[in-house]
Formats: C-alpha cells, sequence, structure tokens
C-alpha cells in the first residue's frame, strides 16, 4: 500500500508543481508523477534534517518541504528533458 500512497502523493505534487511554475512544461504525465515522487522523497529528508519530520497534527512544514522540492525537481526535470528532446531531434 506503500508504493500507492507514494504514487498518488507524487502524482498530485506533480501537478501542484506544474501549476505554481510559470510557462509551460512539456514532460509528459507519467515522468511529472516520478519528479513528484523525488519531489516528496527529498522534501522528507530536508524536514528530517531540520527537525520538523514529525509534528502533532498535520506536518505543515514537511509537506512545504515536500512541495518546494517538488516544484525544483519539476522545473529542472522538464528543462532536461526539453534538452535531451531538442538533442534528439538534431540527430534525425
Amino acid at each position: 500500500m506503500g508504493w500507492v500512497w507514494a504514487i498518488i502523493v507524487g502524482f498530485v505534487l506533480g501537478l501542484i508543481a506544474k501549476a505554481i511554475i510559470p510557462g509551460k512544461q512539456h514532460s509528459p504525465l507519467w515522468l511529472t508523477t516520478i519528479f513528484g515522487i523525488l519531489g516528496a522523497i527529498v522534501g522528507n529528508a530536508i524536514a528530517r534534517a531540520a527537525g520538523v519530520e514529525s509534528t502533532d497534527g498535520i506536518d505543515w512544514m514537511r509537506h512545504l518541504f515536500q512541495l518546494v522540492a517538488a516544484v525544483v525537481i519539476v522545473f529542472l526535470g522538464d528543462m532536461l528533458y526539453m534538452a535531451t528532446l531538442g538533442r534528439n531531434k538534431r540527430r534525425t
């Protein structure tokens, strides 16, 4: 069940990150979901290092770290994706 939640959270984080980033992102939905999953993992690690991994009630700070990490990863991942597509188009 943990993997199902990871995919759902990654999907939601990826979509929110795409909505926050200005302009159009070209990465496909499956890749955006993977970027969101990576954002959740990185955000959890940063929250743990900052000492806010687990709090009473809703872990707003942890979620904020996850969202910021997802925004950065979606942005950089989309740039890399487009650079890779452009490189492949020049070869053909």
